[in-house]
């Protein structure tokens, strides 16, 4: 996709970065640089920093990094033209025509065009005759009209094609019903529709597009799934959203309330619970998180509580672990029919309960440590000495994990009360289990140390080196012309094509030209030239250290270029790198003595 430069440069300069990255992540100053915790994976302790004097960002745990509409490419799951689209709105700035059609944002405008029809389609259905079915549903789930239309449910009547040929009339192709996921292809070439006789729930994100669909069943007889999602789709992924966010984001709550399926959401809401949402048929994910994260610090997690449920909760709890939430566990719990007891979700016990006894479970929910803990603990047979023995250990395991002392302490005295065992004893236990830990992490840390060569390469196997010792010269010349571009003369000391590495020459000419062009080095404003990952590789080569003082960086320059020429010609004259053949013979080394061949067999 080609956009007008002088429309990009105006974008640009209308982007700041720090004011985007701060839309989505608190960033606190530290200097020249802005720092928070990074929304593309759980960290508790800040890595992801901001640089306004290039205009990038980079994440020193996931290794993440670009400019502005990079950023706005991964948090916001948009191809680039799709992210220029997205800041241009931002800046209140139109778009100029593009030279060139794109095929893909096409495809995407046409997707959303066609969910939105079938939705308002599908909510029609639901007032008319045909919906009738599904207007009893709701008013025996205690739905009430109101609620219905403020999330947009319809209905899907019980014949083969009402939504297709609806869709059809209005210009749409049955390809593009089939793309969707609104539609299935049929064994004669036709199509029909993919949801029917169900109640359907528009799956609608934080911006108010609806991206899919999820259905349910209306007939108790009903041979089909209970539960019908729209499949993976251009603009669909359920990984990447959570129903009710919309809405729930604008609750006066603080927190965020997790539940499991659409009708609890629903219900929740109607009750006054407005910051419910819920995944889409799958475990919590790192990306809800990151969504997540934009709303809110507090998470309370309130599933079912059955087995499964208890299970999606651990997992929960173990991606929350390491990060800036506050959680907290909601139980619920079983309710006594005909003389035993069964599951209940938040539906059933807003309906059998009322509204005012989930507000007080909700204010006594516990933190999702307290949780842990007794789930651990159901695992074991305390009266009997050896249980008491095996929960300890298994205690003292879990709290080692713990990153705030004072917590861990906390815990571990309620958890040596729980085994009747002194609160010093079990301290000792999570000191031991603790300082293994840590001991395991060290000597993690000093293998990938001792693999000099290996430590140098780049995450993706794409892009890995050729030649180390060249690389890492090449990698040094990128950064003094980013750092100190009055280093150069007037031509560059360099050729692309000595460059070992492809990605770093090739990143080496379009700084150079930046530099020629503009006068000035941005990185930032190589988005959209290179991928996601190779812009992470560049901000990345840019936070290691480097010389300082103008005479010190000379002289390092001086020294890449000639290194990069002596690798050169070693290549020309069919030598090896140096750090690989040492790679090469440690691994010789350890094949010999641990008895394996060396012959690459």
């Amino acid at each position: 996709m080609a956009f007008d430069q002088r429309f990009l440069d105006e974008l640009s300069a209308r982007s700041d970065i720090v004011d985007v990255v701060g839309s989505y992540v608190t960033l606190s100053p530290r200097g020249s640089e802005y720092w928070g915790c990074c929304p593309f994976h759980s960290e508790r302790t800040p890595s992801f920093h901001v640089r306004p004097d290039q205009q990038m960002y980079y994440c020193f745990g996931c290794k993440k990094g670009g400019g502005v509409v990079n950023f706005v490419m991964e948090v916001e799951n948009l191809s680039y033209p799709d992210a220029i689209r997205f800041l241009a709105k931002r800046a209140n700035i139109p778009v100029p025509e593009e030279t060139r059609d794109d095929g893909a944002y096409r495809l995407r405008s046409r997707l959303l065009a066609l969910n939105r029809d079938a939705a308002r389609f599908y909510y029609d259905q639901l007032h008319s005759p045909k919906g009738e079915a599904a207007m009893a549903y709701l008013r025996e789930r205690r739905i009430s009209r109101r609620t219905a239309t403020n999330f947009g449910l319809g209905a899907a009547a019980d014949e083969w094609d009402g939504l297709l040929t609806a869709m059809l009339e209005k210009g749409y192709t049955q390809s593009e019903l089939i793309t969707a996921g609104l539609a299935v292809k049929g064994k004669n070439g036709g199509a029909y529709d993919k949801f029917r006789a169900r109640l359907i729930f528009p799956i609608i994100d934080v911006r108010g597009d609806v991206l899919g669909f999820g259905g349910r069943i209306i007939r108790k007889d009903d041979p089909g799934a209970k539960y019908m999602n729209t499949p993976e789709t251009a603009i669909y992924s359920k990984r990447r959203v959570l129903y009710g966010l919309n809405l729930a984001k604008k609750s006066k709550r603080g927190s965020i309330l997790l539940v499991e399926g659409n009708i609890d959401v629903v219900m929740l809401h109607q009750a006054g619970f407005d910051n419910a949402c819920a995944s889409m048929g799958t475990a919590l994910t790192q990306e809800q998180l990151h969504l997540l994260s934009r709303y809110t610090k507090e998470l309370v997690l309130c599933y079912d509580n059955d087995d499964a449920g208890k299970a999606a909760t651990q997992k929960a709890l173990a991606l929350l672990n390491d990060t800036e939430f506050n959680v907290r566990v909601l139980e619920l719990p079983k309710r006594l029919v005909d003389g035993q007891y069964v599951k209940q979700d938040a539906d059933d016990f807003i309906k059998y309960q009322g509204a005012d006894a989930f507000e007080h479970l909700l204010s006594g929910s516990g933190s999702g440590m307290d949780f842990r803990m007794a789930q651990l603990a159901g695992r074991f047979d305390l009266p009997n000495d050896q249980g008491r023995i095996e929960y300890a250990a298994a205690a003292a395991e879990l709290l080692a994990d713990v990153p705030n002392a004072v917590e861990r302490e906390i815990y571990t005295r309620r958890a040596a009360e729980t085994a009747g065992v002194a609160p010093e004893a079990l301290k000792n236990e999570v000191g031991r289990a603790y300082a293994r830990k840590r001991r395991r992490a060290r000597r993690e840390q000093e293998k990938r140390d001792l693999r000099p060569a290996a430590a140098a390469q780049p995450k993706e196997r794409a892009m890995r080196y050729e030649n180390t010792r060249s690389a890492l010269a090449e990698e040094g010349v990128l950064r003094l012309l980013a750092l100190d571009d009055a280093l150069f003369g007037a031509e560059p000391p360099l050729a692309e094509e000595e460059f070992s590495s492809p990605l770093l020459g090739k990143l080496f000419t379009a700084l150079w030209r930046q530099r020629r062009e503009r006068g000035a080095i941005r990185v930032g404003a190589l988005d959209g030239q290179f991928s996601a990952d190779e812009l992470g590789h560049l901000t990345g080569i840019l936070q290691k250290p480097e010389a300082t003082g103008q005479a010190a960086r000379k002289k390092a320059l001086d020294d890449y270029v000639r290194i990069i020429r002596e690798e050169g010609r070693k290549r020309g004259a069919g030598a090896e790198d140096p750090l690989a053949a040492a790679m090469r013979k440690r691994q010789k080394t350890t094949k010999d003595r641990d008895g394996g061949t060396t012959d690459g067999n």
